[in-house]
C-alpha cells in the first residue's frame, strides 16, 4: 500500500472486497483493535480502546467502542486477533473500514 509498511497477505483471493486482490481503495483514518466476534460472513467486530480527558478532574478515562469491519478471506481474522483497520468506502449499513494487516494474537 502507498505510503504504508503493509505488506500483501501470502494467500490469493477472489474478494472484489479485498484491498489487495479485488479494487476496493483504502484512505482516511487507520485503527488498531482487537477482534471480539467472528459469527458473521466476512464480517468481524473491532473493538477499539481509547484515553479520553475528563477536564473536571483532569484525569483520563478508559473508553471502548465496537467498529464492524469488513475481513478479506486472505486476512482470516479470528476471535482475539490484534488487526490493524483502515476507513474505506461505505460496504454495508454499519462497514465501512476493512482490516489491512492481522498483527497478531
Amino acid at each position: 500500500m502507498v505510503g504504508l509498511n503493509i505488506e500483501p497477505p501470502k494467500e490469493r483471493c477472489s474478494d472484489e472486497n479485498c484491498p489487495f486482490h479485488g479494487t476496493l481503495s483504502v484512505r482516511g483514518r487507520i485503527f488498531e483493535g482487537t477482534v471480539t466476534s467472528d459469527k458473521t460472513s466476512k464480517t468481524v467486530t473491532v473493538e477499539l480502546e481509547y484515553m479520553r480527558k475528563v477536564a473536571k478532574y483532569e484525569r483520563y478515562e478508559r473508553r471502548t467502542s465496537k467498529l464492524h469491519v469488513h475481513s478479506p478471506p486472505c486476512i482470516n481474522a479470528r476471535v482475539g486477533d490484534k488487526v490493524r483497520v483502515m476507513e474505506c468506502r461505505r460496504l454495508s449499513k454499519t462497514k465501512s473500514f476493512v482490516v489491512v494487516q492481522r498483527l497478531g494474537g
